[in-house]
């Protein structure tokens, strides 16, 4: 018996025994090890024992670089993925260890852990994970189920860790003043992607922002079409005056980030979003902003400022348990102070 032609069909799905989950299948009636399409596996022709386990094939190699090369690209495109892992294997299973399936944000696939009903309840925890950001460590043991005594049985066990990978944070700083200027050395060294946008060359330059990983000096409008925003970039207006910031804004709350924070007194807030208001923008629109922008520690100079604005970002990307929106200076975090903007 040179092999299966075929390794059958699962028949019972993912029966659970606490937090040992079992995946029973069957071929032709007889009791047999999972399938073996991620693994070198065969019946000796002479003894009929069972095989021993052989290095991943070729073509499973190249799958698993596509997993590396997926998240590669997800990640310059700014979205998230979950990561999952065969951590340990005892025994025989329908893969191998170290063996990777990524999952995308909207459920699509790149790898494979070895198929079946195993690889759909990961599936399910990796939705979970890169919703809440949290991972997840998965044991499932392959064996026979009292139940289902006429299925085909790996004998085997594994662990598959499940983890979010996500995007590293980007920032669009538009205004290339002094608090911007402080601001993206401070985003900067906390691990944010730094792109700044000034209509004036001589704010908008490498010399005066050597650690930003683009300079834009151009009209804003100019600008917009060209940027590639997601839920994770975040959004600062900081202009030199108060037309230049109603017009960034106006395009900001169209976006799908999830942080816009915008300089000034509550006033002017207040002034800006009544103006936006008449022109039809809704006041769903700026559930996202965050204005006047930072904290509230007593800054007062630009440094201080961006340290501000820089810890508020830093929460924002976080999300730390606590009462951090308290300390905002926003007057949407605040109900007293939503009440006037009626």
């Amino acid at each position: 018996m040179r092999g299966w032609r075929k390794w059958g069909r699962i028949i019972s799905g993912l029966r659970s025994t606490g937090n040992t989950h079992f995946c029973v299948t069957k071929v032709r009636g007889t009791i047999r090890r999972c399938p073996a399409h991620a693994m070198d596996l065969s019946l000796s022709s002479s003894t009929g024992a069972w095989p021993v386990v052989r290095k991943p094939k070729p073509d499973i190699i190249e799958t698993q670089m596509d997993v590396f090369e997926e998240l590669i690209h997800l990640r310059a495109l700014g979205q998230k993925c979950a990561l999952a892992t065969i951590v340990q294997v005892k025994g025989s299973i329908p893969s191998f260890e170290s063996a990777k399936l990524l999952v995308r944000e909207d459920g699509s696939l790149v790898g494979t852990i070895g198929g079946g009903c195993v690889e759909a309840e990961v599936w399910n925890a990796a939705r979970e994970v890169i919703a809440t950001g949290k991972p997840k460590h998965m044991s499932f043991s392959l064996g026979q189920d009292a139940a289902y005594d006429n299925g085909l049985i790996c004998g085997g066990q594994l662990d598959v860790f499940v983890e979010c990978v996500s995007p590293q944070p980007s920032v669009i700083i538009f205004g290339g003043g002094h608090i911007s200027k402080s601001l993206s050395k401070v985003l900067d060294l906390a691990g944010f992607r730094v792109t700044i946008s000034d209509n004036r060359e001589t704010y908008a330059n490498r010399e005066r922002f050597p650690e930003a990983a683009e300079v834009h000096a151009e009209e804003y409008e100019d600008l917009f079409p060209k940027l590639s925003i997601t839920e994770s970039t975040l959004i600062v207006i900081v202009t030199r005056g108060h037309r230049d910031d109603m017009r960034i804004l106006r395009w900001a709350v169209t976006t799908p980030s999830k942080y816009i924070s915008m300089i000034g007194s509550k006033r002017k807030v207040i002034s800006v979003v009544h103006e936006l208001e008449n022109e039809g923008l809704p006041r769903e629109a700026f559930e996202r902003v965050f204005a006047p922008m930072g904290l509230e520690i007593g800054a007062e100079s630009p440094e201080e400022i961006a340290i501000s604005v820089g810890a508020e970002m830093i929460a924002m990307r976080r999300l730390p348990e606590g009462k951090w929106r308290s300390l905002s200076k926003s007057i949407f975090c605040d109900e007293h102070l939503r009440a006037l903007l009626k």
